[in-house]
């Protein structure tokens, strides 16, 4: 993350400091907060606790912030000025890290999943005729999402396997 933004060591220790790094205690009621309320409240609240609603909400969290992490890693580096030649093989590694973070061993969701969530989630509002972004940053997240498929499809130079 730090070569793909750029990010100095005293960003990356601010990060730190705030605890970005650290773990925390995660309650069931916390997991329905980060799954956006997805799967909403069930009755009764205590069900949250369920093992299967639990999992459940874990990989609904997951998605999201797979998506979010794509999205803050293409933008950093479009903001860095890395193009996406550059910066879509370092991106991919940091997906392809994450992804076997989310559920080590059992490989349920691939760096080119996220990649095609992100690209509906996050680029029909930057990209569409009426949104504010300005050209070149269109062309930034074009030019990202068409090298960052190629690589993590396994087309070329860079190519990333899959999470295993």
């Amino acid at each position: 993350m730090r070569a793909v933004g750029r990010f100095s060591g005293e960003v990356m220790a601010i990060a730190d400091a705030l605890g970005y790094f650290a773990d925390h205690d995660v309650p069931a009621a916390s997991l329905l907060l980060r799954s956006e309320g997805i799967t909403g409240v069930p009755e009764p609240p205590q069900r949250l606790e369920e093992p299967a609603l639990v999992r459940r909400l874990c990989r609904i969290g997951a998605d999201l912030q797979l998506t979010r992490l794509l999205q803050a890693l293409v933008t950093a580096a479009l903001a860095a000025g890395a193009e996406s030649g550059e910066g879509a093989v370092g991106i991919a590694e940091v997906l392809r890290v994450a992804c076997g973070l989310v559920e080590p061993g059992r490989a349920r969701i691939t760096p080119a999943e996220v990649q095609r969530m992100w690209r509906v989630a996050h680029l029909p509002a930057i990209l569409r005729p009426a949104s504010d972004a300005p050209d070149w940053g269109k062309t930034g997240y074009r030019a990202y999402d068409a090298e960052l498929e190629r690589v993590l499809q396994g087309e070329g130079p860079g190519a990333v396997r899959a999470c295993v």
